[in-house]
């Protein structure tokens, strides 16, 4: 069983709070000195982590509710991922990234290979819908902004756009999300837009993800903001995603959703989806490759990654996590 705390240990995280309080810039001057790709996607297809649950007030993983608010466990799975040679990048909250920019310099000044040059990297911008809320449809920008994001030197912005016919909010974070993807073309700046068609249920709002719902969903979402150039579709997969698929020529990546706590189901909705049209470009997950059960995570990114890049089948990928299963996990500890 991975050990976050074997992999990032105390030392590592009493030293990025003390760079936190003694030398603030640290972070912004490790993100102006990252070496960055020279194009988004020179294979084509992205495998991207999502990690920015947190800040909407989302900790929940099986039956721990606040798995993710583990902050130095939190952040050894992203950096266990982050080493894994098949993973392009990570999408997360300005904190997120800050702390890594931190972690990975501490990393470069001991005289180990940067884990961020070469990456795409990705700041969630809309994370006021907090989860639970009254209010949570009315999700508007209250991260980074896309000016934020290219004086940072990132690689792109992520929305997160809800959808409930019967909520008012739901207009509210459309009109945000249109306005920021035209801030984001003007600044020639990759968006990645995840449309969701919601329902109120007792346990709070459920994705409806039905080919039919989806399908109409992505032609809202494409015609967002004054232009749809830079634009990515982030969908969860349904069964029949080829309607998915055919609803838009935008370029689409597949959600996972909560953990699944074992790696074999999203393998196989990832397989499925990347045959379900030419547009189905990768993936941009966070909990199944952080959170996959007793797997290892980087075992995980590993899986996803070769299904993505190198056209795996399910089971040459699912035979890969003994390959990779404990690999490497003195790669962080051993710089601090």
């Amino acid at each position: 069983m991975f050990s976050a705390t074997h992999f990032l240990t105390d030392a590592a995280v009493t030293r990025l709070t003390e760079i936190r309080v003694t030398d603030p810039e640290c972070a912004w001057r490790a993100a102006q000195a990252r070496t960055r790709r020279d194009r988004l996607v020179p294979s084509g297809k992205l495998n991207i982590l999502a990690a920015d649950h947190p800040a909407r007030r989302v900790t929940k993983v099986g039956d721990n509710p606040i798995a993710m608010a583990d902050r130095q466990d939190y952040l050894a799975r992203i950096l266990r991922v982050l080493s894994a040679g098949s993973i392009d990048g990570l999408m997360a909250t300005m904190d997120i990234l800050e702390d890594l920019f931190i972690l990975d310099d501490c990393v470069r000044q001991a005289g180990g290979a940067s884990l961020l040059d070469g990456k795409v990297l990705i700041g969630s911008l809309n994370r006021g819908g907090i989860a639970g809320s009254c209010w949570e449809l009315d999700d508007p920008v209250t991260g980074p902004t896309p000016a934020t994001c290219a004086a940072w030197r990132l690689d792109g912005a992520k929305l997160l756009l809800r959808i409930a016919d019967a909520e008012a909010g739901s207009l509210k974070t459309l009109l945000a999300c249109a306005q920021a993807i035209t801030e984001s073309n003007a600044l020639r700046l990759p968006m990645f837009l995840e449309p969701l068609p919601v329902a109120r249920t007792d346990s709070g709002w459920s994705v409806k993800k039905d080919r039919e719902s989806l399908a109409r969903i992505a032609g809202v979402a494409s015609a967002l903001g004054d232009s749809s150039r830079y634009l990515w579709l982030k969908l969860p997969y349904c069964p029949g995603y080829e309607t998915v698929a055919r609803a838009t020529s935008l370029p689409i990546l597949l959600l996972g959703g909560e953990s699944a706590g074992d790696p074999a189901p999203f393998l196989k909705e990832l397989a499925s989806a990347l045959q379900a049209g030419p547009n189905v470009r990768g993936a941009l997950v966070g909990r199944n490759v952080l959170y996959p059960g007793d797997e290892d995570p980087l075992a995980m990114a590993c899986a996803v990654g070769g299904i993505i890049h190198q056209g795996w089948s399910v089971g040459q990928a699912i035979e890969s996590l003994a390959e990779n299963r404990g690999r490497g996990l003195d790669s962080i500890s051993r710089y601090f």
